[in-house]
């Protein structure tokens, strides 16, 4: 109940002050190339409820891919994306997904159905959670984009490393979670530290 208002109070005051920002953002992604501000995915949510993830986009429209991972000079990326990426504006928008209720500031990240499905056992307990836009794992791997970028088969990569671990931290997370646990990770993510 506490995380629920503390995701509303932020949420709603973050969506008031950042309108200016949204609003810049959105006129530079639409000079940059063709094709709508948002970027909207269903993603595997809470109790495996399947819901729309907002995003600004960062990807030209017409590119013909099924990948389901991006990799650091990944030529789907647009000029504008790019540093939208960088510095995680991107995902401002998640903040309405917030205040809809299907995400929360701190959670795992809301994986695309495939990798959802993958989860077995105890492993599962994890959907038990609101995904959020940071988490541990986040903060471990944010630089994923590059990291994949210099493996010889970035999806084998992700598959058989990186999303393993991830659910072992979530998993953790899902064992520990509290409020504390929630601002320090939120305090990690805001001044990129290491956690």
């Amino acid at each position: 109940m506490i995380k629920r208002i503390f995701d509303l109070f932020f949420s709603i005051s973050g969506v008031i002050i950042l309108m200016p920002i949204f609003l810049i953002v959105s006129i530079l992604i639409k000079l940059d190339s063709n094709g709508p501000v948002l970027f909207l995915q269903n993603r595997v949510g809470q109790y495996a409820n399947i819901f729309q993830i907002i995003k600004f986009r960062t990807m030209n429209v017409n590119q013909n891919s099924n990948l389901t991972i991006s990799i650091a000079g990944d030529k789907r990326i647009t000029r504008i994306g790019k540093i939208l990426r960088k510095y995680k504006i991107d995902e401002l928008p998640e903040l309405i997904n917030i205040l809809r209720g299907e995400m929360s500031f701190v959670g795992p990240r809301p994986d695309v159905a495939g990798y959802a499905d993958k989860l077995l056992g105890d492993d599962r307990k994890i959907l038990q959670l609101r995904p959020g836009i940071t988490s541990s794992a986040s903060l471990k791997y944010s630089n994923e984009e590059h990291l994949l970028s210099i493996q010889k088969n970035p999806k084998s990569f992700n598959d058989n490393i990186i999303f393993p671990d991830k659910v072992r931290m979530n998993l953790k997370y899902y064992k520990n979670h509290n409020i504390w646990l929630d601002i320090k990770i939120i305090f990690a993510t805001v001044f990129r530290l290491n956690y």
